[in-house]
């Protein structure tokens, strides 16, 4: 096996944050469960838009924050997903690579137009998140860069971008050629809709040892096993992965590797501002610890700071040196 030149590459839905403050009547108004995402068609996107306040727009995305955070911590990373040769693409694009994100996905032509996350942030940090995938739900297998893929250490994946056909074939495609390259395989649950909706498709690929690193939080580590007892979750798959990462927000985080369990509490902050990304972030912090070759706890550590940071804040990725902050933290 040759020595990796990327440490991370990741798999995700090429997504445009459009952030704006709105109060709990307003989500209200918009019949939408505060806290929730959901999917909406391009009227409803065009629509919503339209109403919300004063906005900022960057780059997004689960897995574009993740390898935006990573890279942030000193990490070599790539990004493959899908956009459109629009405005928006066009933003994407720079905002990826201004990090140091390796990205060389072809834009799509034509419709649909570049995807779009329209999120609704509440006075108590809430995110509501309404969200059109437009071309990201586009990717296909022809465009993966099989030799970035090969290439990197770990592969991330998110569970967001099973849902459509064609990105799902990439995803497992890609897989393949990590694998077969000796390479780890990261994934993460993303969301409990995502899991009710591909159950079966997410715990067949535990069960056959496709991944590595699996993430959750406790939501989503419940949901996969449709219990409500959070140990016996836990006991149902850390056995089928080499590592289990389990987030439970204010409680901290755990993590399971060869029968043997860490934990770590979350990071003390001032206030919660914004939860966009804290998932994302944390991933983010564990896998470039792992990358670092850091403990386990280490890298729970590294997430939990990283996490801690973004939520600080508005928007999914680091304003502040969070490479610095762990150097404080862990040396």
């Amino acid at each position: 096996m040759t020595e990796p030149r990327l440490d991370i590459v990741a798999i995700g839905n090429a997504i445009v944050d459009v952030i704006a403050q709105a109060d709990d009547a307003f989500i209200a108004n918009e019949g939408v469960a505060k806290g929730s995402m959901r999917l909406i068609d391009t009227e409803t996107a065009t629509g919503l838009y339209g109403r919300m306040g004063q906005a900022i727009e960057a780059s997004g995305g689960s897995a574009a924050n993740t390898v935006a955070g990573a890279a942030a911590l000193g990490r070599r990373c790539g990004f493959i997903g899908q956009v459109a040769q629009d405005q928006l693409g066009e933003v994407f694009v720079h905002d990826i690579r201004a990090l140091g994100v390796e990205f060389a996905t072809p834009a799509r032509e034509g419709e649909p137009p570049t995807a779009r996350c329209l999120i609704l942030v509440t006075p108590d940090g809430q995110r509501t998140m309404n969200t059109y995938l437009g071309a990201s739900q586009f990717l296909p297998a022809e465009a993966l860069d099989r030799d970035m893929i090969a290439s990197a250490a770990i592969l991330y994946l998110e569970g967001y971008l099973w849902d459509p056909a064609e990105p799902r074939a990439a995803m497992q495609t890609a897989i393949r050629i990590a694998r077969d390259a000796g390479r780890k395989v990261a994934f993460t649950l993303s969301d409990a809709f995502c899991i009710e909706r591909h159950r079966d498709d997410f715990k067949a690929l535990i069960a056959d040892g496709a991944i590595d690193i699996l993430f959750a939080n406790e939501t989503e580590i419940l949901s996969l096993n449709q219990t409500e007892d959070f140990e016996a979750a836990v006991a149902a798959t850390a056995g089928q992965v080499e590592t289990l990462v389990v987030t439970r927000s204010e409680k901290g985080a755990i993590a399971v590797r060869g029968g043997e369990r860490f934990a770590v509490p979350a990071q003390p902050i001032d206030a919660v501002v914004d939860t966009t990304g804290a998932g994302d972030l944390f991933a983010a912090g564990f896998l470039a610890g792992q990358a670092e070759g850091r403990s386990v706890v280490d890298s729970l550590t590294m997430g939990a700071i990283a996490a801690a940071e973004v939520i600080s804040h508005f928007g999914p990725r680091p304003v502040a040196d969070i490479k610095a902050l762990v150097a404080r933290k862990l040396g």
